[in-house]
């Protein structure tokens, strides 16, 4: 999939304009960032097709990895580690979109707080949202370093990375929300034999094995 604005053909300056006058040409079309309701025109157009596999993050739409099985089986045994650890009044959504202000990233992973059917009209946004995961092998440095700053914009409490190159998780926490340079104020990791703390509305509910997080 390629989304991309084109510019429309500029004619060649002729050497009697001054260079003030002349048209300045670019060697590559202007990139056009999107909004959140333009995105959703885009999908209601039917712009993707079946195959398209996007996300919009801050503005860009972005084509997502194809999934390996290692990828797969993480998302599986830690859905279901978490699944036993939850509280009354929260689920987990799998590879299902999230709003934001500036964009609608699909993490592999969130527990969100309430019923089905309260996401039957919209997606979940950050203020539904406990704890959103992303697992990583190929995708490490983007999930750090592009999805980690968006969650911390939009003021995710708790952002985990499942980090199969380490075998270990990211536990990134205290958003600073939008500024110039969004941040987590607080990382921890925890490798395998440790136990990464599920914390949901600032209270810990449970521990989980990280061995029970990784495939």
């Amino acid at each position: 999939m390629s989304i991309a604005t084109l510019a429309p053909p500029q004619a060649q300056p002729s050497a009697q304009q001054p260079p003030s006058t002349r048209p300045v040409l670019l060697p590559f079309p202007v990139p056009y960032r999107f909004s959140v309701d333009q995105y959703h025109r885009m999908i209601a157009a039917g712009v993707f097709g079946p195959d398209d596999r996007a996300e919009l993050l801050d503005g860009w739409v972005i084509p997502k990895m194809p999934h390996n099985p290692p990828h797969d089986a993480t998302i599986q045994v830690a859905e279901d580690a978490l699944r036993q650890a939850l509280s009354t009044g929260w689920r987990v959504r799998v590879q299902l979109a999230m709003t934001t202000d500036d964009s609608e990233p699909e993490p592999d992973l969130a527990v969100v707080r309430g019923h089905v059917r309260s996401y039957s009209q919209r997606h979940a946004r950050p203020a539904d949202i406990g704890v959103v995961i992303e697992v990583a092998d190929s995708t490490l440095l983007q999930d750090r370093s592009v999805k980690g700053p968006l969650y911390a914009r939009a003021r995710v409490a708790v952002y985990w990375i499942i980090n199969l190159i380490d075998e270990s998780v990211e536990v990134y926490s205290d958003p600073t929300g939008p500024s110039s340079a969004p941040v987590f104020r607080t990382q921890q990791t925890y490798g395998r034999g440790d136990s990464v703390p599920l914390v949901l509305d600032s209270a810990q509910i449970a521990l989980i094995p990280v061995d029970d997080l990784l495939p």
